[in-house]
């Protein structure tokens, strides 16, 4: 019988071993979507106690908690930072088959070499040596330890990236560091025209472009002279959240009559809510195209379904959802507009639907080529799906659709500094399969090929897709 996650977690072969612990392991980190705030990096931020670093913001956890019939003044609430931790290790043993079970014991063993199993009996033990660990731990430690080679967080065009472009001077009380830290494009804001916020939101990306956004054409202006500051502080990637992908087409005339519509306060049709999402979407990628940037859509999440917790807590405390929508059809036609009329950007899809995989991986199939290798990408398990079963399942299909080693790879997609050991989770996971392939003789047990392989899809794929 094997260990509790021992040295060879995951791996249940002589050559899934070997590539991990002389391929995989030796890889730095590209963590090309996360939700880390460049604040905290540019401050070398400490963290005063496991709590802060361990349970703030992460609304995984949260979930599990609530389910574990934890008081939600123990979750989000005023109780201690001792006392939300206990509840936390309360909830921990019933987690077995859920990732967090490992992740949690990954993260005490990695960042704080602690190795006891969590739970009530080991609660203070584990509270006192991570405290400890923690007075000497700072953002930039953090960093270094896990070979973070390149940081992508996601950021709004009103941002005024103040902190990645500190980092990126080295005038930040982090330093000169070797991790590079680049803003993502994420203008949901700006394409959500349902939002109640919309408006508001309208007035506010007119201050940050310097432009008066008073029509379609100057709306456009004032998105693409964002992402052009993107650009300027090292952007390489967008991404966009979509339930579903809209495709309604209408001409500019129309569109600039539906956004006039809704700066005066007045309701639109789900029809016309469509057409100029469709028309936003089809001048993003453009755009996209003409300056290299990818374009990321994550697709089928449903948010905010409590509306008495969204009331209370806001966006992103665990309570959205999978959603569950024919997301193929109109994609495909948004494709085939975008590649007709001015050529597509590269592209990456996730959906959190695993039901998507096959019809996503096959449909971009259909749009690969301009001499980029992987130039469509399907994304890594996401969310939901960030499992053993979610990515092995990713990963098959890929290489049963397209090509597994082209695929750029894990990324965090946290809020949290200590999400990093998800790399090594994934990165046993993809050692696994490679191993179990090669032990059944269907491909060839050829350990440098193999490990190539594995170094491709840990970190080289997407430094070269990125650059």
């Amino acid at each position: 019988m094997k260990k509790f996650m021992d040295r060879d977690f995951l791996l249940e072969n002589e050559i899934a071993k070997e590539l991990f612990h002389n391929y995989a392991s030796e890889c730095p980190l590209f963590d090309y979507h996360c939700h880390l705030p460049p604040k905290e990096i540019a401050e070398n931020k400490q963290f005063k106690n496991l709590t802060e670093i361990w349970l703030y913001g992460d609304h995984y956890k949260w979930r599990v908690m609530r389910a574990n019939g934890i008081d939600e003044n123990y979750i989000t609430g005023n109780a201690s930072d001792y006392d939300k931790f206990l509840a936390y290790v309360k909830t921990v043993p019933n987690l077995i088959g859920n990732p967090l079970y490992h992740w949690s014991h990954l993260e005490l063993q990695r960042y704080f070499d602690i190795y006891d199993v969590i739970n009530e009996k080991n609660a203070e033990t584990i509270w006192n040596k991570s405290n400890e660990k923690l007075k000497s731990i700072s953002v930039k430690d953090i960093l270094e330890k896990f070979k973070v080679d390149t940081i992508g967080t996601t950021d709004d065009p009103i941002d005024s990236l103040e902190f990645h472009k500190m980092i990126k001077d080295g005038n930040a009380k982090i330093g000169n560091i070797n991790t590079k830290v680049i803003p993502s494009f994420r203008p949901d804001k700006a394409i959500n025209i349902d939002s109640i916020e919309f408006v508001d939101y309208i007035k506010k990306l007119s201050i940050a472009s310097d432009i008066n956004i008073k029509d379609i054409n100057s709306l456009i202006e004032a998105l693409y002279r964002r992402i052009d500051y993107f650009i300027n502080l090292g952007c390489v990637s967008s991404d966009h959240a979509l339930e579903y992908c809209p495709f309604i087409l209408d001409s500019e005339e129309n569109i600039d009559k539906i956004l006039k519509k809704s700066l005066l306060g007045n309701k639109l049709t789900v029809e016309e809510i469509e057409k100029y999402k469709t028309y936003i979407l089809m001048k993003l990628a453009k755009k996209y195209k003409e300056k290299n940037i990818s374009m990321q859509i994550h697709l089928a999440s449903m948010r905010n379904n409590n509306k008495k917790m969204f009331d209370l807590l806001g966006a992103d405390t665990g309570f959205d959802s999978v959603a569950d929508h024919n997301i193929i059809r109109n994609l495909s036609y948004l494709l085939n507009e975008c590649s007709k009329t001015f050529g597509l950007p590269k592209m990456i899809f996730y959906s959190l639907n695993i039901k998507d995989y096959y019809p996503l991986s096959t449909l971009m199939g259909c749009f690969q080529g301009d001499g980029i290798k992987g130039k469509m990408q399907l994304g890594s398990a996401w969310w939901f799906c960030d499992n053993r079963d979610g990515m092995e399942e990713q990963m098959k299909i890929l290489a049963n659709t397209g090509s597994l080693s082209l695929f750029i790879g894990m990324l965090t997609d946290s809020r949290s500094f200590l999400s990093y050991p998800r790399h090594e989770y994934f990165r046993r996971i993809l050692c696994n399969i490679l191993g179990n392939w090669a032990e059944n003789g269907e491909v060839p047990n050829d350990i440098e090929f193999l490990g190539n392989t594995v170094k491709n899809i840990c970190f080289n794929n997407a430094k070269e897709y990125f650059s």
